[in-house]
């Protein structure tokens, strides 16, 4: 089976791939990767990572190593993925942006927008020749929120979700409701001018932790799992 690692800032995701079925996915804290040592390693007949993390690059390094005698895969701006990125500087571009691209391409066609939805929310957008342009990046809507509570001492911390009514009446709603709505009017702001700037009609894909809890009327698909297929389908294209 093939082990695929996405390291994001807040947390990783693991998945099991048997061929080209999931066979098992779950999510890490940085704190918890050494419970990747309880897959038994005879299971495992290759590793595959997207790290935006390069503090846990070495312990990502020695678990395949030591657990799973594998010199594990870093995706990056030089891995042969078989689509051509027009970022001025490539090596700048996060793993997790790329395959994210590959999967989105491969299973939604050109021309499209990824819109991850992480720790920081990342635009990516893809020609209709197939060929990476680049994109835009915000702060995550927890990052945001997060924010908002470390610098204003008498807001008090909410859950961020969906509120009832924009115009709020009372001060945990009205949070609520600057946040959410707040977002989402990012979120289509952001893909509305990139639409423009296309000059055609891709269809955008949303992933990421966040992808179910905004609202946009740009988004045709959401798809938690494309950054873990898009590790496959890399791999893939390396081996052959």
């Amino acid at each position: 089976m093939l082990l695929a690692i996405d390291a994001g800032n807040s947390n990783t995701k693991v998945a099991l791939f048997d061929g080209y079925e999931f066979r098992a996915q779950w999510r890490l804290t940085s704190s918890e990767l050494a419970q990747l040592a309880a897959i038994n390693p005879e299971d495992i007949e290759a590793v595959v990572i997207a790290s935006v993390v390069p503090a846990i690059n070495p312990t990502l390094t020695r678990i395949s190593e030591d657990h799973f005698k594998l010199t594990p895969v870093f995706v990056d701006h030089t891995t042969p993925i078989g689509l051509k990125i027009l970022y001025d500087s490539p090596a700048e571009l996060g793993a997790d942006r790329i395959v994210d691209a590959v999967a989105a391409v491969e299973k939604y066609g050109a021309p499209c927008i990824v819109v991850d939805f992480g720790t920081a929310t990342t635009f990516n957008v893809i020609n209709a020749a197939g060929e990476f342009l680049g994109g835009a990046i915000s702060p995550g809507l927890m990052t945001c929120s997060e924010a908002l509570f470390a610098r204003a001492a008498k807001l008090p911390r909410v859950k961020v979700e969906r509120p009832e009514k924009v115009i709020a009446s009372s001060t945990v709603a009205a949070i609520q409701s600057g946040l959410y709505y707040g977002y989402s009017g990012l979120v289509d702001g952001v893909l509305e001018r990139m639409i423009a700037e296309l000059g055609v009609t891709p269809r955008v894909i949303a992933t990421g932790g966040l992808a179910y809890a905004i609202a946009s009327r740009y988004i045709d698909q959401r798809d938690d799992t494309l950054t873990l297929e898009g590790l496959r389908l890399v791999y893939e294209r390396i081996k052959t």
